[in-house]
């Protein structure tokens, strides 16, 4: 599929009549309102979608469209998207518009994509089962007695259930490689640095990354290309070239890869047996194909978890630390000083997932503690 194969296909199909910007825009609207039980959206900008439909199906036709001309997008409730509301999901953003887009929701509205909505998650993105929201649990939309994982579950279940084309998420610790698992989607969490983080909420700001969500992986790689790359915003984003991504899916039809697996992690009891069936029929049509594929040791995966629990919390309680009823969003009523504005501000904005994360994060920062836990897991 070629580079500009989102924008073709549009205008061909713009061309012959058989369906309009304005038209899949008006589809995914009844999706998300017949499937308003599944609590993915928080809100929809309805009319806003409709109208921008229009207009880029006006450039179609006088062919001035952009890359990702009519591409329908959901935005997790981490990523800024300017005069629209933005609460991580959280009681303590209450009524906060966000000021500005993005770099990367900036970069997708000049490619002429359109955002119909942002979307649940676990509260500032602690959580693996999106049970944590301050506006309750997104149901999977297979089985609804089952969680979408999280902390992208909204994002996640928006494509499964044909809400929108792509959903941009934040994964820190497997916030969209989970979900895309659980709901039998594709989910991209690119290299740290790819993306800018710029317009990100923060949680872990040297864990998080911006993902994205599809059910083509020639889609995903299109939006790759359009939002990846240097940005004068985020100092710590990739200067290196972004490649054509979605040229090259094609390109190399024959060339082999070397593709390793950890074998700890498949010989591991607490795999469930299909999912290890179906990670095994893979490994072997791989080399069927010609592939170089090697099981390899890794001993340090036992302090995966307990070292992200420490790094990841750690930040969290310095990035959250700005949530506090002073400039913006919610503020406790039940206030007599300073001291218990942000005591009480905190203790009924954040949920207690949250909570518990900055009361760990900030365990492990104090004086005492601080080279044990810390400076340990840095190492």
């Amino acid at each position: 599929m070629s580079t500009d194969s989102i924008l073709t296909n549009s205008s061909r199909n713009f061309i012959n009549g058989t369906h309009s910007c304005v038209s899949r825009v008006t589809r995914f609207l009844n999706n998300i309102d017949k499937k308003k039980h599944l609590n993915v959206f928080l809100s929809v900008y309805d009319q806003e979608a409709l109208l921008r439909a229009q207009h880029i199906d006006e450039k179609i036709l006088t062919g001035t469209a952009g890359k990702l001309a009519g591409l329908v997008v959901g935005l997790k409730d981490v990523l800024c998207y300017k005069d629209h509301p933005l609460q991580a999901s959280s009681k303590i953003l209450d009524g906060f518009v966000s000021q500005f887009n993005a770099t990367a929701v900036q970069r997708l509205l000049d490619a002429d994509a359109i955002i119909i909505g942002r979307q649940n998650c676990d509260e500032f993105a602690m959580g693996s089962s999106n049970e944590n929201s301050a506006f309750g649990p997104v149901l999977n939309d297979l089985d609804n007695t089952r969680v979408p994982g999280g902390s992208s579950g909204g994002s996640a279940v928006a494509i499964m259930a044909d809400l929108c084309d792509v959903s941009l998420g934040s994964d820190t610790g497997g916030s969209v490689r989970q979900p895309a698992a659980f709901c039998g989607i594709l989910g991209l969490k690119p290299t740290y640095s790819r993306i800018s983080r710029h317009g990100l909420i923060a949680y872990g700001s040297s864990f998080d990354c911006i993902g994205i969500f599809g059910k083509e992986i020639e889609t995903i790689a299109q939006v790759l290309e359009v939002i990846s790359g240097s940005d004068e915003y985020d100092s710590t984003v990739s200067r290196k070239a972004v490649p054509a991504y979605a040229s090259e899916l094609g390109s190399q039809p024959q060339k082999k890869f070397k593709v390793a697996y950890l074998k700890d992690t498949l010989e591991s009891d607490a795999l469930q047996p299909e999912i290890k069936n179906i990670l095994l029929e893979k490994i072997s049509k791989l080399k069927s194909e010609g592939h170089s594929v090697e099981g390899i040791d890794f001993p340090l995966s036992d302090y995966i978890l307990p070292t992200y629990y420490i790094l990841a919390t750690a930040e969290a309680s310095s990035n959250l630390s700005r949530f506090d009823g002073v400039r913006y969003g919610f503020r406790s009523e039940n206030v007599t000083d300073l001291p218990s504005l942000y005591k009480k501000t905190r203790s009924e904005g954040f949920g207690k997932e949250v909570e518990r994360r900055i009361l760990l994060g900030t365990f492990v920062l104090s004086a005492s503690y601080y080279d044990a836990y810390y400076t340990k897991a840095q190492k």
